[in-house]
């Protein structure tokens, strides 16, 4: 089977991983200056597997939200790796992958049980007292960066019970910041785990718009400040 593999700089650790069709592989870095150590992480997976990167015949990225220069190196590098190699691309969102996370999940399943008018809702720390807050209802709602005045109102302001997946700073537990709001998803599922990447490579639906960043605005320019 050809090599698959998958990449998330979109935060602090930069996380590569890779899948032979037999066993998988993962590497973490966490640190600035991401652009620095990707090619040795890379070449250090690919050894894992005795291989090189012309034999990467698909590559999974997160395309967002997050860092900006974080985003282009994961964007920059598949971009590469298509134009060298004609390696497919394939790419979600933080939002998206958690949520598959969450909603795989017994407790979700036990949740939505009890809640079967219930919605999963993906809260991420973006920047100082800001965050990035997505809604899976079923209406393609789209992701929000809101200050956390907005992000608390916007929760309060369903009338569904929510099941919260995500985290805040420094990737602490939302707890502190939601309190009995909502159901919190295990820690477990609210950090991107390289298994999902690989696992959502075999979804071709990923493949649309797979270069495409997505950045969001700043909860400030949404005020019109």
């Amino acid at each position: 089977m050809p090599l698959i593999m998958g990449m998330d700089s979109s935060g602090p650790t930069l996380t590569v991983c890779a899948f032979d069709g037999q066993k998988m592989a993962a590497l973490r870095h966490t640190g600035i200056k991401q652009e620095q150590f990707l090619l040795p992480l890379v070449n250090r997976l690919l050894a894992k597997f005795d291989v090189c990167l012309q034999d990467v015949k698909k590559i999974f990225i997160v395309r967002g939200p997050g860092r900006f220069t974080g985003i282009r190196i994961s964007l920059t590098f598949a971009s590469m790796l298509q134009s060298l190699n004609g390696t497919e691309v394939a790419s979600a969102t933080v939002f998206e992958i958690l949520h598959l996370q969450a909603v795989r999940s017994q407790a979700f399943a036990r949740w939505k049980k009890e809640n079967p008018a219930g919605v999963p809702a993906v809260v991420l720390h973006a920047f100082r007292d800001e965050y990035f807050l997505q809604f899976f209802d079923g209406k393609n709602e789209p992701p929000l960066w809101l200050s956390k005045e907005q992000l608390l109102e916007k929760l309060a302001m369903r009338p569904e019970p929510l099941y919260c997946v995500g985290t805040d700073k420094n990737g602490a537990c939302l707890l502190e910041l939601l309190g009995d709001t909502c159901r919190l998803a295990p820690m477990a599922d609210c950090r991107v785990r390289p298994q999902t990447l690989i696992d959502m490579s075999f979804d071709s639906e990923y493949m649309k718009n797979a270069l495409e960043p997505l950045y969001l605005k700043p909860a400030r320019f949404e005020l019109g400040q």
